[in-house]
Parts: structure tokens; sequence; C-alpha cells
């Protein structure tokens, strides 16, 4: 059997709810999501120790998570894409936060899986441009031009809850 290496167990206690939140906003499923941050888990066990004396283990985490999200999305069958018709809002509401975070969740989807991953780091994680570009081993320009992208593909989607909190 082999040894848990020392704090392993307490990051994961620490840090397991934001890391399932993350995941859960790349893949859009409660269960998928729980099944990316296992196996980014599994990767990182073996390197802890040395992921811990380097510094940030949280970047480095974060990072193993999303391009395990990749490889998942590129080896995922991409024959059909499913849509949906988003429902018409009468008038705004208590309710409106909650709705627009659920149009988000839906919406996320339609994005590809760089633009989803910097929407996510970038809102949800709430990095800066720079960390952003370090998490996902690209430039701050990239960065840009991706959230630049999608910001603009989400605003396609007509949908009054997400054009009304992007202006």
């Amino acid at each position: 059997m082999f040894d848990e290496p020392p704090g392993f167990r307490d990051y994961v206690a620490a840090r397991q709810c934001a890391l399932l939140r993350t995941a859960r906003m790349l893949t859009g499923n409660q269960h998928t999501a729980e099944d990316l941050v296992q196996a980014a888990l599994e990767r990182v066990w073996p390197r802890w120790s040395r992921i811990v004396r380097d510094g940030d283990p949280d970047a480095y985490v974060r990072r193993v998570l999303v391009n395990t999200y990749s490889t998942w999305w590129r080896r995922k069958w991409r024959g059909e894409a499913p849509t949906s018709e988003l429902p018409e809002v009468a008038a705004p509401d208590a309710y409106a936060d909650a709705d627009l975070a659920d149009a988000l969740r839906r919406l996320l989807p339609t994005l590809t899986p760089r633009q989803k991953a910097v929407v996510v780091l970038r809102f949800y994680e709430d990095l800066s441009e720079a960390a952003t570009a370090d998490t996902l081993g690209c430039s701050v320009g990239t960065v840009k031009s991706q959230t630049s992208k999608a910001l603009a593909r989400l605003r396609l989607m007509d949908d009054p809850r997400v054009t009304e909190a992007g202006r």
C-alpha cells in the first residue's frame, strides 16, 4: 500500500467544494464534475510533495482539472450538437440573479472548451487574466481574446437575462 502524502487529505478537505464548483461549471453536470475532480486529484496525488514544495498548489490543481477536462472533451464524440430554446422572461423578478446563473450554466456548454475554461476561471474562480493564462498555459492575450469571443457568443444567444447582465 502507498503512504498518503502529508497534507493531501487536509488540502482536499479544504478545497473540495471550490474544485467541485469549478468542475461543475466546466462539465455542466454534478456527477461528471465529481468524476473530474476525482480524476484530477488522482493525477496530483503521486506528485503532492513536490507540488507543495514548489509553491501554489491551487494553481497546479486547477490546471490539472482544466487539462483533464480538455482531454475528456477531446475524446468525446461530437457527432450531435443538442440545442434548446431559451424560455421567454415576462418581467424581472426577485430571483433574477438565480435565473441569470441558471441561464449561464445552460449557455456554457455552447462555448468551446478553451472559452469555457477562460470564462469559468475568470468569472467564477475570479482569477486575474495573468493567473488564468498561467493556469491554462497560454498568453494573457489569448485569455483576453478567448474571453471576448466567449462573451460575444453568449450575448448572441439572445437571452434577455444574459444581455441585460452584460451591459
